[in-house]
């Protein structure tokens, strides 16, 4: 038997809700071994970005030959990277290294409205990630800023969004419609030419920090597990919306907290024991 094994790159949250720490969670409560390079410190809470200190491109670099030479990883995650030659760092590795899957969530903007990806680095994460990435999983306003038009507002808008995102490179494209107005909150998954839905519910809830990160995680992880892209995705989409739904369980921060990404461990979230 062997352990699956995922690698995220991506920035710390201090607060814990999202980023690397949102990722590792992820992969423990999924059954993961999770290893990380962090591109960048946040000093963050539920409330907002406080402050970000970067890392130096070559030590993100040593980080992810530490773990590929040693540990390996059967997929890799990508989040928050903020500037050019980040990505460029990490894409020559991932190059280097050849991970079988992927995953490329592009963190933008930060729950609290701060931005986490400076202007300049936008083209160089289309240029030099989207084309070798196995599945892009951007949400509407983080398609738009890609794409560099508006941002879709309802489903033939995101069936475009979606096709135009694929000509950029990716093998596969999750187009995620939690900003749509109304109570539905749909994405649409564009691989090999099929479009397939994926069905969501909202949760009346202010403790959603992180989703993101976390879908994107979850995905990595049931891809690490050994299963196709399609269900990889459905059972990250229904285990994040246990997560969401038991958010509530929780009494973090003031803010927006984070979602309950040990709902399926914890039998009391008071009282974990």
């Amino acid at each position: 038997m062997t352990t699956p094994r995922a690698l995220t790159i991506a920035g710390s949250d201090s607060g814990g809700g999202a980023g690397i720490q949102a990722d590792l969670k992820t992969f423990a409560a999924l059954g993961v071994h999770g290893s990380s390079a962090i591109t960048a410190l946040t000093a963050q809470n539920t409330c907002g970005v406080h402050g970000i200190h970067d890392v130096p491109a070559a030590f993100v670099a040593a980080q992810i030959d530490a773990v590929m030479e040693d540990i390996g990883a059967d997929a890799v995650k990508i989040g928050m990277l903020g500037r050019p030659e980040v990505i460029e760092t990490v894409a020559e590795r991932l190059a280097h290294w050849r991970p079988r899957r992927v995953v490329l969530d592009p963190v933008m903007v930060a729950k609290g409205g701060d931005k986490l990806l400076r202007d300049e680095a936008i083209s160089a994460l289309r240029a030099c990630l989207l084309p070798s990435a196995s599945i892009v999983t951007p949400n509407l306003p983080e398609a738009a800023v890609l794409l560099n038009e508006p941002a879709a507002r309802d489903r033939p808008g995101m069936v475009e969004t979606a096709r135009r995102l694929s000509t950029l490179g990716p093998m596969a494209v999750l187009l995620k419609g939690g900003h749509l107005e109304g109570e539905e909150s749909p994405d649409l998954l564009l691989h090999e030419g099929r479009e397939v839905w994926f069905e969501g519910v909202r949760h009346a809830t202010r403790n959603t920090h992180g989703t993101g990160c976390t879908l994107s995680s979850a995905i990595a992880a049931h891809l690490a597990r050994g299963m196709a892209l399609e269900p990889a995705i459905a059972a990250a989409k229904s285990w994040l919306e246990a997560a969401i739904g038991a958010a509530d369980a929780l009494a973090i921060g003031r803010g927006h907290g984070p979602v309950h990404h040990f709902h399926g461990i914890w039998r009391n979230s008071e009282n974990p024991s």
